[in-house]
């Protein structure tokens, strides 16, 4: 309940301060920039290779499309804003593109949570069913799960504007590097502990049930792979599942020390918070896609086929 001692606001914009501690402003916001342009050109590009080739219109393939949709919207959701403060030192933000750039943003978190882990269900049905994978996961099928895991999503964190909309505000001063659910639950006159505990404990649950997810269906894939009798398939599974293990660490350790270790009693401080977001929203959006592009047999050939032919005109 709001504070009897403090007068409600009507907020028609807030002020981003969180960004002002940074002490090389130009030079983060040029590295930041470059980061981003990087990260939203792989991420396109890799769109663009598996939707102009047929031959990639296959689960796997889907699924890493869906993977760098979510990436973009992740990495857009915050780092325009933050590249605005850091070079132009526009601080300010509407009342409603702040709401908006909250939602953008947990939503590219909880998406990119449901992606890494539907595509630890693509390798386990891959590799443990290979005949059957083609009826099991069509390509029909891959489109439906992925528009399901978005509504989902959107269901999910209908939570986060219904709770932030309806709480009196008493500031206009937002002390983090950006909208986010915990920036603006401190702009209320509430007490904002039950808000965050109510946050962190559905984090929680999410990350921690995806993640037993995935290590419950790797464990399965070791299995399968044991059973190999070649060396080559052997092989040859190891480097289609290093990909996405890879992709799952520069996730889930920035987000297992942010979320799962503060709920386990360590301490962080805002600059290490606000490095631990900004490390899970951009490293996984900056490496996914390269992971993929050069990882991945069909991709890698049709990048340097592309090259190679433009190189020849």
């Amino acid at each position: 309940m709001p504070s009897q001692n403090v007068s409600t606001k009507i907020i028609s914009e807030f002020v981003i301060l969180g960004l002002d501690t940074v002490e090389y402003k130009l030079v983060t916001g040029v590295v930041l920039l470059l980061i981003y342009i990087l990260a939203m050109f792989a991420n396109t590009a890799n769109i663009c290779f598996i939707a102009m080739d047929k031959r990639l219109h296959q689960p796997m393939y889907i699924f890493i499309c869906n993977l760098a949709l979510v990436d973009m919207l992740y990495s857009s959701s915050a780092c325009p804003s933050m590249i605005g403060i850091l070079l132009a030192g526009y601080k300010t933000i509407s009342f409603i593109p702040c709401i908006l750039q909250m939602c953008a943003f947990h939503l590219g978190g909880v998406m990119e949570i449901f992606a890494i882990g539907v595509m630890a269900l693509d390798r386990l049905i891959a590799i443990s069913n290979p005949l059957r994978y083609p009826v099991i996961l069509n390509s029909t099928r891959t489109v439906l799960i992925s528009v399901l895991l978005w509504l989902v999503a959107g269901s999910v964190l209908a939570i986060v504007p219904a709770t932030v909309l309806r709480l009196p505000f008493c500031s206009s001063t937002i002390q983090y590097i950006f909208c986010e659910y915990a920036a603006l639950i401190r702009t209320t006159c509430v007490d904002p502990s039950p808000y965050f505990n109510m946050m962190s404990s559905l984090l929680f649950v999410l990350l921690l049930g995806m993640f037993s997810f995935i290590c419950l269906s790797y464990i399965r894939i070791i299995v399968a792979v044991m059973k190999m009798t070649l060396k080559s398939n052997k092989k040859k599974m190891f480097y289609t599942c290093l990909s996405h293990l890879i992709v799952i660490t520069c996730f889930y350790v920035p987000m297992f020390v942010r979320v799962i270790l503060t709920r386990l009693g360590v301490v962080l401080t805002t600059d290490e918070r606000h490095g631990l977001m900004v490390g899970a929203m951009l490293g996984s959006s900056l490496v996914n896609p390269f992971i993929y592009c050069f990882r991945t047999k069909e991709i890698r050939n049709k990048i340097f086929r592309f090259f190679s032919k433009v190189a020849s005109e």
